[in-house]
């Protein structure tokens, strides 16, 4: 499931060329902006890629209970500015389809045990999804998703500048959307909570909050390989490089400005993607996560006051893996890889 901004067309990548991943499809959703353009987004990137062949299903259009609130102020105002190469989809979006219905036939036709789904948008599909068909639920093999963040001493990063609160006093910010909330769970934190809370499905989660993506930062020395390559010293970049580059400066630029990140912008949706490839049999392929030996957590979502959307994280033996660490170095590697193998399809257009 994917709000298709600047990191999930990264997660697009990712997913669309990396050998041992097989992308089923995109349902999209609402959140950083409307349905109609992170619906357009999406086809949009597909096509850049070269891959307009995946499905692409348009899903919820707002949140179960909610005021849909967008980020321009991080995305712009179509979700994925900063780039004139995006390409005018030729496909249109499907119209008079179930996405949830089109998720369930998808998933349920592969064997059991072997899809995932990776929401990096807010949760309200995927809830969806497991309320209407709960035998999707036994048949995935996991839940990988992009949102939420711990705080505390989870991590060692830096989750953006302090918060004055209602004591006067300065406080660190644990969210992106308000000091407390991360902007997934926080769009839809009553969808969240229904997910967080199945317990089947708990015990095939994964959840990769602020805590472990403010570690993936896009500096001026990834951006340079990933518009020029691992050796920085390839031929002109082309036209996917260079509209992947005008993005992430733009991202860059945002973040900059609205939490004060000098270095560079969190890739934060690729790392839902890349965690499916943290226990598979070739070494050469895994990327490594650390869990601290098997932690585990039981999470709640905050549902009112000033705190709603906030994640809390308790220790429970049968609860969701939250990584906190990641092997940085093989994920950026890998996606370079992912976007050579990109240029190779796309015949590598200048």
């Amino acid at each position: 499931m994917a709000a298709t901004r600047h990191d999930d067309a990264c997660a697009i990548l990712l997913a669309a060329y990396h050998p041992a991943l097989h992308l089923l499809g995109i349902s999209t959703v609402y959140g950083n902006s409307s349905l109609t353009k992170t619906t357009n987004n999406a086809l949009a990137v597909l096509e850049a890629i070269g891959k307009p062949e995946v499905p692409v299903f348009p899903g919820a259009a707002k949140p179960f209970c909610r005021i849909h609130h967008s980020a321009v102020d991080i995305h712009g105002e179509s979700g994925l500015d900063g780039t004139d190469l995006l390409p005018v989809p030729s496909r249109k979006p499907l119209k008079h389809v179930n996405a949830i219905k089109e998720m369930r036939d998808s998933i349920m036709a592969c064997a059991p045990n072997t899809a995932w789904i990776v929401p990096t948008g807010t949760l309200t599909n995927v809830a969806l999804l497991f309320a209407t068909f709960p035998e999707v639920v036994d048949h995935i093999k996991g839940l990988s998703i992009m949102g939420g963040a711990i705080g505390g001493e989870f991590s060692d990063v830096y989750l953006g500048p302090e918060y004055t609160g209602k004591d006067g006093q300065k406080h660190k910010r644990v969210g992106n959307t308000t000091p407390f909330a991360e902007f997934n769970i926080w769009c839809d934190a009553e969808a969240s909570n229904s997910v967080f809370r199945n317990p089947v499905l708990r015990k095939k989660t994964y959840l990769i909050p602020l805590d472990i993506t403010h570690q993936a930062v896009v500096t001026k020395d990834i951006r340079e390989m990933l518009l020029y390559g691992l050796n920085k010293s390839g031929p002109q970049p082309t036209r996917l490089r260079r509209m992947f580059n005008e993005l992430l400066m733009f991202f860059a630029h945002t973040y900059d400005t609205v939490f004060a990140m000098k270095e560079g912008p969190p890739l934060h949706d690729p790392l839902a993607v890349a965690i499916l490839l943290w226990n598979h049999a070739d070494e050469e392929t895994r990327i490594n996560f650390d869990d601290r030996g098997g932690e585990r957590w039981n999470v709640d979502v905050v549902l009112s006051g000033e705190q709603v959307g906030r994640t809390v994280a308790v220790s429970e033996k049968a609860g969701i893996v939250i990584p906190r660490t990641l092997d940085l170095k093989k994920f950026w590697q890998t996606l370079e890889e992912c976007m050579e193998r990109a240029d190779q399809a796309t015949g590598k257009l200048v």
